[in-house]
């Protein structure tokens, strides 16, 4: 009869955050602790793939919590764990620098990359996206025969989103390329994939644009996040839901390094 295969071992810092929420202390503290502890950059749990550190240097830190946290289920209180999960709302008040303290210097420097080259990205893809319809609207309404998307990565990056993904994948490391074919571009995406994809379109983008387009890129995305979020603070009050805090989100700069 074949033998099962050995669970792989616990990791450390997953370890002494069960045993701290034992103790009953601060959940949250310790779960800083374990997030500056963690070594691994992407792991299969259960089936399912967590990329915490994507390209090597944008850090999705909330995905590392919602691993440790699904793994002491119970023992957090319900409404707090969901609210830094959903909404990035930490149970006490966290500035900058508590927070880089709490993770440490790389990690910390790889969380601004995550904020400049994901989240700010996507609310640029937003904008341009919001600037295309505006456009369209200038014209009679919707555009027959055009795609949003074709007309929002065209803008944006100079090339169709087929192009920019089979660009991206072609650079992916080989134990990374499930079923890649270049000459049949799959325009199927998942959401750790996305992200990833996100970060490279970041990169690519800052590659190719002149630093004066940058900058003012940056700060058309950084205006629609503060949209956004006043937008979620004002439905969060309609709905006495509890009010969700800025996105930790520093100067306005290029932090992420360009290859």
């Amino acid at each position: 009869m074949p033998k099962k295969a050995k669970k792989p071992p616990e990791p450390a810092p997953l370890k002494q955050f069960r045993a701290a929420l034992k103790k009953k202390g601060d959940w949250f503290s310790a779960l800083l602790v374990a997030i500056s502890q963690w070594e691994v950059a992407e792991e299969e749990v259960r089936g399912r793939y967590f990329q915490y550190l994507i390209g090597g240097e944008a850090f999705d830190w909330l995905l590392l919590a919602e691993r440790l946290c699904e793994e002491v289920n119970g023992a957090i209180p319900v409404d707090e764990q969901e609210a830094l999960l959903f909404f990035g709302k930490p149970p006490r008040a966290l500035d900058d620098d508590e927070f880089k303290r709490a993770i440490g210097d790389s990690k910390y420097r790889a969380h601004l990359n995550f904020i400049y080259g994901v989240a700010v990205e996507e609310a640029l893809q937003l904008t341009v996206e919001e600037e295309v319809l505006k456009s369209w609207r200038s014209f009679g309404g919707w555009n027959k025969g055009q795609n949003l998307d074709e007309e929002v990565y065209e803008k944006l990056y100079g090339r169709s989103l087929a192009e920019l993904l089979t660009s991206y994948r072609e650079e992916l490391p080989p134990h990374e390329r499930i079923d890649f074919q270049p000459d049949v571009p799959d325009l199927e995406i998942s959401y750790g994939e996305a992200r990833a994809f996100t970060y490279w379109l970041f990169k690519f983008r800052v590659s190719q644009t002149d630093p004066a387009r940058v900058a003012s890129d940056t700060r058309k995305a950084l205006a629609q996040v503060s949209e956004l979020e006043l937008a979620a603070r004002r439905r969060s009050r309609f709905l006495a839901l509890p009010d969700i805090p800025s996105t930790q989100i520093l100067e306005a700069e290029i932090v992420a390094s360009v290859r």
